[in-house]
């Protein structure tokens, strides 16, 4: 179950730098590539807002 971003995220870019398969990228709230993401959860543990959920 690969983690998906909210609409809580205020695109920070704190889970990016943290992402080991580059997995994110940025735009107005940033998205996850589900077929890249290894499902480790470290992003969901750095996000600020906590918009990082797993799906």
């Amino acid at each position: 179950m690969a983690y998906k971003i909210t609409d809580s995220c205020v695109a920070c870019g704190t889970c990016i730098d943290e992402c080991p398969v580059e997995a994110i990228s940025a735009g107005d709230i940033y998205v996850i590539d589900a077929d890249k993401c290894i499902e480790c959860g470290t992003c969901a543990g750095v996000c600020p807002s906590e918009a990082i959920v797993a799906e």
